[in-house]
């Protein structure tokens, strides 16, 4: 058996060496963000171009790294998680390779933007967690996976700081495609691939429009402190990003396989989920801009401490190793406290460590203390972020919902540099020639991360708990009674013998003894896609809107094994107009809300007989008329999620028989 073969169900004692090795990957990842800060001061005097030009060194990683996460991570849900981690990586070594070896500024630029491709890594890195490991370790597991877009980015500004000092330029790139090329191995040998997969046909022009999307509005934010926040090509970058989502947004709502499912984006859990994580990593970002920019300032200033690029950087170690330190006790935390309390606890912290900070900044060791706290708030959020967000969405959806969060991220950051810069750029004193932010800008940043972080407790809040009482977290995300990693079963719904169309149809599966397994969106065509704990009887339920569900059990297990559902009872208010008992054929029957609304109006056939499609619950008020004797009369009637049968007599105004429920 290969060795890859053989990790494919990681036993116990090596379950520590799986998250060991994703881990690692995850804080290489995430240092490619960081590991150029150090020398960009020297990039235009290293290859002779502008300062501004120079900015590309970081804007490109930023840019490619928010355009790869959504795509990367759909792309792991169809063709595999493991081949897209190995992918990602061999992607960053060789842009690491080209940085190490190049002299022009052009490949630079280009070995960067292969770097950011790795930033896709951390949430297919947490899917195939979820995937693998053995339930009672996954919230350990996805909390340090999570946490190393934070540790990452720490520590790459004291270990590139060092390298930069000591060994020169090169030498950044060449410990990063080394590290890289050592990780990637122990991920061949160690990971194995997930079962879960849902193969189907990529959403080629999603992506790409997704992507113009994208890089439109991050490439707006990153230089509009440079270029003006009023000029031009900003304008021009924030319209095309607005126009291009107008398009997306209604796309991805009717292509089957979409490259995002926006139904499941905007369910409450995961809606507000990544909202909140638009802010904390907001308040994550200005964090380390916040307080290198203060160990970095002259003394002569009254509040800078003056310490040298290497010496900064080292000073954000600890706020990276409370973060590592902090990771084995999340997952008890998450399991303890719910995914909910564990992230507004986080932010709570979070805010009221910026709080703190604005009496307590005059040394270095306050600085430390303060930037640590907030790092320890941190580390409860992104703990607590990826198992809300998998506890919401489908399994075979994990790795894209993921990404989804993962952008959020990417966004947060990319505003917070907006934001400092803009703030600190307003507020400044002239000291030695130059212009330095104020003390009051500092404060300013202080108190705006704080209100950011408690705006996030709020959201946090709003976050439905959807939990069963005494049910650990980790058991919501990892169905219990999985003995190995899952098989998933793909089907087809059909409602009245025709696929669902622009018909929401759901798909969801339970264990006979009531436990929830899993469940699915349907495409237009009615694919779906389910994974399952092992073989077994299990119930599915099908259910679209306007239609009676339906339930069979089934003995699955098989991978390979479709499983149809059939919808067959539409929910309609239906009945007959009579006359005296006499049926009254082309009979016009309407229906109108209890408000007035008009709603639509039908004809009866041959046997008097009408229906409408049900509408949403409410009250109703159902009219006949007969144009050839002039007989009308209503009925108000209230609509639920049931067929109802309302039969009308023209001639004593009764009703024949009282409205009635068929289920």
């Amino acid at each position: 058996m290969s060795p890859s073969a053989e990790a494919s169900e990681p036993a116990a004692s090596r379950t520590g060496v799986v998250i060991l090795t994703l881990s690692l990957a995850g804080m290489l990842a995430a240092l490619q963000q960081t590991l150029v800060v150090p020398m960009l001061p020297e990039v235009p005097g290293i290859f002779g171009v502008s300062t501004d030009s120079g900015t590309w060194m970081v804007t490109v990683t930023l840019l490619t790294g928010a355009v790869a996460t959504p795509i990367v991570s759909r792309m792991a849900d169809m063709y595999g998680k493991r081949r897209m981690i190995i992918w990602t990586m061999v992607t960053m070594i060789l842009g690491s390779l080209l940085l190490a070896l190049s002299t022009s500024f052009a490949l630079a630029v280009t070995g960067r933007a292969l770097q950011g491709v790795a930033s896709a890594l951390i949430p297919v890195g947490i899917s195939i967690m979820r995937d693998e490991l053995p339930s009672e370790r996954v919230g350990f597991g996805v909390a340090l996976m999570s946490a190393t877009l934070g540790i990452g980015s720490a520590m790459g500004l004291p270990l590139s700081g060092v390298l930069y000092k000591h060994f020169g330029w090169h030498s950044l790139f060449w410990v990063s495609a080394a590290v890289g090329a050592a990780v990637l191995v122990c991920v061949v040998l160690l990971v194995g691939e997930s079962k879960v997969k849902t193969p189907g046909r990529f959403d080629l022009l999603g992506a790409l429009i997704l992507s113009a999307a994208l890089t439109s509005f991050l490439l707006a934010v990153s230089k509009g402190s440079t270029w003006g926040w009023i000029s031009l090509p900003v304008l021009l970058l924030f319209v095309a990003s607005v126009v291009l989502m107008m398009i997306w947004f209604p796309y991805e709502l009717r292509v089957s396989d979409a490259m995002v499912d926006l139904r499941t984006t905007a369910r409450r859990p995961v809606l507000l989920t990544n909202v909140a994580s638009v802010l904390i990593a907001l308040a994550m970002y200005v964090n380390m801009l916040l307080t290198v920019t203060l160990l970095e300032l002259p003394r002569g200033t009254g509040h800078g401490l003056g310490l040298e690029v290497s010496a900064a950087g080292l000073a954000m170690v600890p706020t990276g190793l409370i973060m590592v330190v902090l990771s084995p006790f999340s997952g008890m935390i998450l399991n303890k406290w719910g995914g909910r309390l564990t992230m507004a606890a986080g932010a709570a912290i979070m805010s009221v460590s910026y709080l703190l900070r604005i009496p307590f900044s005059h040394d270095v060791t306050q600085v430390i203390i303060g930037s640590s706290l907030v790092g320890l708030g941190t580390a409860l959020c992104f703990a607590a972020m990826p198992m809300l967000i998998m506890a919401s969405v489908p399994i075979t959806e994990t790795a894209a919902a993921n990404g989804i969060n993962s952008l959020m991220r990417a966004i947060g950051g990319a505003t917070s540099s907006a934001v400092f810069a803009a703030v600190l750029a307003s507020m400044t004193v002239s000291f030695g020639g130059e212009n330095v932010p104020t003390r009051g800008a500092f404060d300013l940043m202080f108190v705006l991360c704080s209100v950011a972080t408690a705006v996030a407790v709020g959201v946090t809040w709003l976050i439905p708990v959807r939990v069963r009482e005494g049910q650990r977290i980790s058991d919501k995300v990892v169905p219990p009674g999985r003995t190995s990693a899952e098989t998933v079963v793909r089907g087809i719904l059909r409602i009245g013998g025709e696929a669902p169309r622009q018909t929401a149809a759901i798909v969801t599966v339970t264990q006979v003894d009531g436990t929830p397994v899993d469940w699915a969106r349907c495409d237009q065509e009615g694919g779906y896609s389910v994974a399952l704990p092992g073989p077994g009887r299990y119930v599915i339920v099908g259910n679209a809107r306007g239609w009676a569900p339906h339930a069979q059990c089934a003995d699955l297990g098989d991978g390979t094994a479709l499983e149809h559902v059939s919808l067959t009872q539409e929910l309609t208010i239906a009945g007959t107009v009579t006359n005296g008992g006499v049926p009254v054929s082309e009979a016009m029957v309407a229906l109108h809300h209890g408000a007035g609304d008009f709603v639509g109006s039908v004809k009866t056939d041959w046997q008097g007989r009408y229906r409408f499609p049900l509408p949403p619950a409410g009250p109703y008020v159902v009219t006949a008329a007969d144009p050839n004797t002039s007989l009308a009369v209503s009925r108000k009637v209230t609509a639920t999620a049931e067929r109802m049968v309302t039969d009308l007599d023209l001639t004593t105004g009764r009703v024949n028989r009282p409205a009635r429920v068929v289920k």
